[in-house]
């Protein structure tokens, strides 16, 4: 009996989210496990898994367009199902009709050729790529776009997925090599692929629309509430790094893999929380939420906007873990290889811009945080040592507060409390 397939709830409390692809073609074999489309959430990238085998027999919902969860996406024939009344499947389940016209959909006249499917344009995502010898090398979307990012070859992995496909999975088991740089969306003097024609606009420059993406209408809604609706106020600190420094490029020295600036950052955020707990929590309407663990989400920045996967009981963690965990999730978020649970829970975040060269900033809370750390650059500056001038390497954060969770006096214990940290690091370790 033919099943309607709905649009899941791929994050928590989500309404709706967007099919970026589907995977699989009308009249296509599906089998449990299969992966039939790629949902785009407002931050990853989903692979959407059957559940149940037959063939797809009607796609409802076109890619690229906002779904409301819940919604009919699809219907899947059962085995053996021939001829089927799609809206008579959609009206027995209390459903509005397809809106493609009232069609009963003969499987067995679907043509042999294209791997049972009925004769569609393949999305360019979609497209199967050629190994060195010129064979064709079928990986899905998502598959394809790890696998770029990490610097895989396709042509060395044997697909697990339908009909020898390479999915996910494949790539992320592979000896994959250190995660590349970040595609940029456009380059100088190129338009994005998805931006319109040039527009003239009859007074002023011609330009160019890029369609937002839901990662990017989420980020601007979210921070648009917490900026209105937080009552931020603003901690800054300097601090001394000069022995971080030292302690950092003694544990580089001999360990397997080099600690950051930003894994002491983290650690001792951690830290302090754990010290201060009465400073890790969050707002609600009803209640003070006090979190049991620091966990610590760290903003990534990627081709579509900003994420914050998290280090889950950071306080707990040693510096090589932490850095590994940290290494780990912003290779996969620039992959959008993140699941929900991964980016989602944070009780603090860090949000570091030192490494583009930036003094300080002040960052905007990400809600239902309380607090977010803004880091700037480690520099060279002149600082006064028992009376007399003298050079130091100097680090300045600014903490940003809200003032319903935690007040001033606490938010000025805590900053002080981690600058002691950073600037007596070996306490970080014990």
């Amino acid at each position: 009996m033919a099943k309607i397939i709905k649009m899941p709830e791929i994050a928590a409390a989500a309404t709706s989210a967007v099919i970026k692809a589907w995977t699989k073609q009308e009249g296509e074999a599906v089998k449990v496990g299969d992966v039939l489309a790629e949902i785009e959430t407002d931050k990853a990238l989903i692979e959407f898994d059957a559940d149940e085998a037959g063939v797809l027999g009607k796609i409802l919902a076109p890619a690229g367009k906002d779904i409301e969860v819940g919604a009919p996406i699809a219907v899947l024939f059962a085995e053996g199902e021939t001829n089927v009344d799609i809206d008579a499947v959609l009206a027995a389940a209390g459903v509005a009709s397809a809106p493609a016209p009232a069609a009963a959909v003969p499987v067995a006249a679907i043509p042999e050729a294209n791997v049972q499917g009925k004769p569609v344009a393949v999305p360019p995502a979609a497209v199967p790529a050629s190994d060195a010898n010129g064979g064709r090398i079928f990986a899905s979307p998502l598959a394809r776009r790890i696998a770029k990012d990490r610097g895989v070859d396709l042509g060395s992995l044997q697909g697990s997925g339908p009909h020898g496909r390479i999915v996910r999975r494949d790539v992320e088991a592979a000896n994959a090599a250190p995660a590349a740089a970040p595609v940029q969306a456009a380059t100088a003097g190129a338009a994005p692929a998805t931006a319109t024609a040039p527009v003239s606009a009859g007074v002023g420059s011609p330009y160019i629309e890029v369609p937002h993406t839901g990662m990017r209408r989420t980020i601007a809604r979210r921070l648009t509430e917490s900026k209105s609706s937080i009552p931020h106020f603003y901690l800054k600190a300097d601090c001394r790094m000069d022995k971080l420094l030292a302690l950092r490029t003694e544990i580089n020295a001999s360990a397997p893999r080099k600690i950051s600036i930003n894994d002491f950052i983290v650690k001792a955020a951690a830290a302090t929380l754990r010290a201060l707990p009465e400073a890790n929590v969050s707002w609600t309407d009803t209640a003070m939420r006090k979190y049991a663990q620091a966990d610590i989400s760290v903003a990534v920045s990627t081709e579509g906007g900003l994420i914050t996967p998290v280090v889950r009981a950071a306080e707990s963690k040693s510096l090589s873990t932490i850095s590994a965990e940290v290494a780990d999730l912003a290779a996969r978020a620039r992959s959008n290889a993140l699941a929900p649970e991964e980016y989602q829970g944070g009780s603090f975040t860090i949000s570091n811009l030192g490494m583009f060269g930036m003094q300080e900033f002040s960052a905007i809370i990400n809600p239902p945080q309380a607090a977010i750390l803004a880091v700037g650059a480690t520099e060279q500056r002149p600082v006064v040592v028992d009376g007399a001038l003298a050079v130091a390497s100097v680090m300045t954060v600014t903490l940003s507060v809200d003032h319903r969770a935690i007040d001033g006096a606490l938010g000025a214990q805590w900053l002080a409390q981690f600058k002691q940290l950073i600037e007596n690091p070996l306490s970080i370790l014990i």
